[in-house]
């Protein structure tokens, strides 16, 4: 291997991410490295929410064929970006050191959510953040904002939001932290599965570049990150499920959060749990069971 071409999105913050993956790289392969940028759908259309273009995946779908079309050799992705269904002939196996998974709120004012005004105009494209704050500030009012992080700051300072959520993990990459209002612990709004993970995708069958990525891997991470998208591919969950994933190894334990909510938003499901790693991923299938039982039973 003479080269070694990592597939992108061409965001700031992706960019950010393949640079982060290239460098894990680096430690191991001493070769040239190349990052190519490629523009997904879900990059282009911006006035609708994810759910409505075709979900998620359509963040990562132009990207997947650059990979299967061999013309990049890695794909480097968010982890939220990617559908718990597995795509044919690729694999996700290897996590980079997961960043910090919070969600935060940002406005000009500086001010936290029980200070800010009654009805202000909150600006997010997931339903599972609308529904979050809801439960915590039924007053507000929530309209949709897309682009990237510096697209919807931009926004925010024009005024055509009071205030907007974010993951913390961009803002962290992006250096521009000092613009957040409020950190939410997990606990109290819990984030979606994978949330501040960095995933490379590689093919089944490239077995030099499955070698490399086997040994940058991040054990604890790839743990939290199966164990997530275990809970959501039982939910069969994509953008349009209004779902909080999350879960943290403590020692030798690993601590599940996970909440769903019903199509309206005025139903929250919640399961909570720990249990020993090796134990983990049934505990996952059992979360998202449960979840799922709790949601049929309320309809």
């Amino acid at each position: 291997m003479e080269k070694l071409i990592i597939g992108s999105r061409g965001s700031k913050l992706a960019l950010k991410y393949a640079e982060i993956a290239k460098k894990a790289f680096l430690e191991e392969l001493d070769i040239e490295i190349e990052i190519k940028k490629i523009t997904t759908e879900g990059d282009l259309v911006l006035d609708r929410r994810t759910s409505e273009i075709g979900g998620k995946g359509e963040f990562i779908k132009n990207i997947e064929k650059e990979l299967l079309n061999k013309n990049i050799d890695v794909a480097v992705h968010s982890l939220k970006d990617v559908p718990s269904i597995k795509t044919k002939g690729l694999k996700i196996d290897c996590f980079l050191k997961r960043n910090d998974p919070q969600e935060v709120l940002i406005n000009k004012e500086n001010l936290k959510l029980d200070k800010i005004k009654k009805n202000s105009v909150v600006g997010t494209s997931s339903l599972r953040r609308e529904f979050q704050l809801k439960h915590l500030r039924p007053d507000l009012n929530f309209k949709l904002i897309r682009g990237n992080i510096d697209t919807r700051i931009k926004k925010l300072d024009e005024d055509q939001y009071d205030s907007i959520i974010l993951a913390k993990a961009g803002l962290l990459s992006l250096s521009i932290e000092n613009r957040i209002s409020e950190v939410f612990e997990c606990e109290k709004i819990v984030p979606p599965a994978g949330q501040g993970t960095i995933v490379l995708q590689s093919r089944e069958d490239d077995d030099k570049i499955n070698s490399v990525l086997s040994k940058i891997n991040h054990f604890e991470t790839s743990i939290e990150a199966k164990v997530e998208r275990k809970i959501l591919s039982v939910l069969e969950g994509d953008c349009s499920t209004a779902a909080g994933i999350y879960a943290n190894i403590k020692g030798k334990n690993v601590k599940i959060i996970a909440e769903l909510f019903s199509d309206s938003g005025d139903k929250k499901f919640t399961y909570k749990d720990e249990c020993k790693i090796e134990d983990a991923l049934k505990i996952a299938e059992k979360a998202g069971n449960d979840l799922k039982k709790q949601f049929e039973m309320a309809k």
